[in-house]
């Protein structure tokens, strides 16, 4: 009996929305492509990197298109930064995280090594800090794209940074104070 044709999964890539590039990003994941074509359908939201050969590439989505992608999307690989991190696992998917590096001019410090460290640590992401981390990554998330989705999770670190994304959208989405308004100052007493 001949084995059934399997569609190939869906992936995202997102680099946020720095202005630095992060072409490593997509030479890593060209090589990976390479040796196994049409294995993965990548959507790539590329900002200012270049674009993935490959894929449908889009500079910048709103919010919404990008959350809707995360929401369909059997893999995700991102950045190191908190937004995308954060947007991924509350759309269900354990992101794979490849953080941006200072010394290459693809971020202003290193902030996101040690970000994405810490949440691998505690389970939250796969981190990959190099090509063959990302690559050994892709290839468990293929061989079992279940590994990736976010479970029911015993801390409520999660739910907690999703409750502080709220409260700042809505603090961002409050109307402006009034100009020339001042609060009246505390009296000491």
């Amino acid at each position: 009996m001949d084995n059934p044709v399997t569609a190939p999964l869906t992936g995202v890539v997102t680099v946020g929305t720095d202005h630095h590039r992060f072409d490593r990003l997509m030479d890593w994941l060209e090589h990976w492509n390479t040796d196994r074509p049409g294995v993965v359908r990548w959507t790539v939201q590329h900002g200012s990197s270049r674009p993935l050969a490959g894929a449908e590439n889009v500079g910048l989505l709103p919010r919404d298109g990008l959350l809707e992608l995360l929401r369909g999307a059997d893999l995700v690989l991102t950045q190191g930064g908190p937004g995308g991190i954060m947007d991924s696992r509350a759309c269900g998917t354990v992101p794979i995280v490849v953080p941006r590096l200072a010394r290459l001019d693809e971020v202003v410090d290193d902030h996101q090594v040690a970000f994405a460290r810490q949440l691998a640590r505690g389970g939250l992401v796969l981190v990959a800090e190099s090509e063959s981390d990302l690559h050994a990554a892709l290839d468990r998330a293929v061989s079992d794209p279940a590994a990736l989705v976010v479970g029911e999770s015993t801390s409520d670190v999660s739910q907690t940074v999703a409750r502080f994304a709220d409260l700042v959208d809505q603090l961002l989405a409050r109307k402006p104070a009034r100009a020339g308004f001042r609060r009246p100052a505390r009296s000491a007493r």
